[in-house]
């Protein structure tokens, strides 16, 4: 559900039948997100808004609302980008340097430029494409370390810097960029 405010813009408001309160997040689109009980009428959700507007402005990171739709565009045109590029560019990776994992996901988390799971999925964030080849290259190489050792213990690393003898620059760097809009 989206509600229109005259504030914060459109608000993202998400039904979460484990949710016993109310939560304010940022959205990866910059929007405010709220994330409430799978029952609570709308009129509560609007008043809960209303009466939070303070400790929303004072305490969240929220991006301009006139600037929501341009986000919404640069978000299309890098998934397009993202899709086209990134599980190629994993593949090759993968037979490389011989990996081999079972799904690519694309992603667009605030925080993260990759993951790997259990289940052997690589998770790669859309926003590796606003970032030089070869910190995308960083990235995809980490990720698929990961496959052979879920943490970051030496041996992860020794792994990496098998690939990538470059890899603490390359980590130092992206450090610079950021995975959001």
């Amino acid at each position: 559900m989206v509600i229109k405010d005259a504030e914060f813009g459109e608000v993202l408001v998400r039904k979460n039948a484990l949710s016993k309160g109310v939560r304010f997040s940022v959205s990866t689109s910059g929007r405010l997100q709220m994330s409430v009980p799978k029952h609570m009428p709308d009129f509560m959700i609007k008043r809960v808004l209303t009466n939070n507007r303070k400790m929303i402005r004072e305490k969240l990171p929220l991006k301009n609302p006139k600037e929501q739709k341009a986000r919404d565009y640069q978000k299309k045109l890098l998934m397009k980008k993202a899709r086209e590029y990134l599980p190629y560019r994993l593949e090759y990776l993968a037979k490389l340097h011989g990996y081999s994992y079972n799904k690519c996901r694309l992603s667009h988390a605030n925080t993260r430029w990759g993951s790997c799971s259990s289940n052997r999925t690589i998770s790669l964030n859309i926003g590796l494409m606003k970032v030089p080849e070869v910190l995308r290259d960083y990235v995809i190489i980490h990720e698929l370390a990961h496959l052979n050792h879920m943490d970051h213990s030496k041996a992860f690393w020794a792994e990496v810097g098998s690939h990538d003898p470059r890899y603490k620059t390359h980590e130092k760097k992206l450090k610079y960029f950021s995975p959001g809009l």
